[in-house]
């Protein structure tokens, strides 16, 4: 079965919801984030977890890909709790938040575990989640705890 590589394009807030849900349990390099001032891009490349194969009841392997996620018409980008000097820490994704602000700029949290936050101001919401190269085998599922 040939796996095709997934490419989302989020406009509303409702898009970047199914970006989000299709991130759950990636991880991100701090080395591998970019905030592209000038041309007013922020970067991220993400290791996906693959959970639409899941989904689908497809028996394989669990899987993960590189993905790329963009953020384009960015105006500011702040962080909280990522030491970008530790080039080598992992980050693990839990969700993007977003909200219009009384600007009409969108204000985007990407919440990671430990408290972790990348806020991007952009002027509207053009987010792109686009897979890059071949899946993985990986041998754990992410486990999520009940509360």
């Amino acid at each position: 079965m040939e796996v095709k590589n997934l490419k989302l394009i989020a406009r509303t807030e409702e898009d970047l919801r199914v970006v989000s849900a299709h991130l759950q349990d990636s991880i991100a390099n701090v080395s591998d984030i970019a905030n592209l001032q000038k041309n007013k891009i922020f970067l991220m490349q993400l290791n996906r977890f693959m959970w639409e194969d899941v989904e689908r009841g497809v028996f394989r392997k669990n899987k993960r890909i590189r993905t790329i996620l963009k953020f384009d018409n960015v105006l500011k980008v702040h962080s909280k709790n990522i030491n970008q000097s530790k080039k080598g820490k992992f980050l693990d994704f839990l969700t993007i938040e977003t909200n219009q602000m009384t600007d009409n700029n969108y204000e985007m949290k990407i919440v990671f575990a430990g408290d972790s936050i990348i806020k991007i101001i952009s002027e509207v919401i053009e987010v792109t989640l686009d897979d890059q190269g071949l899946a993985w085998d990986t041998k754990n599922m992410p486990k999520h705890m009940e509360i």
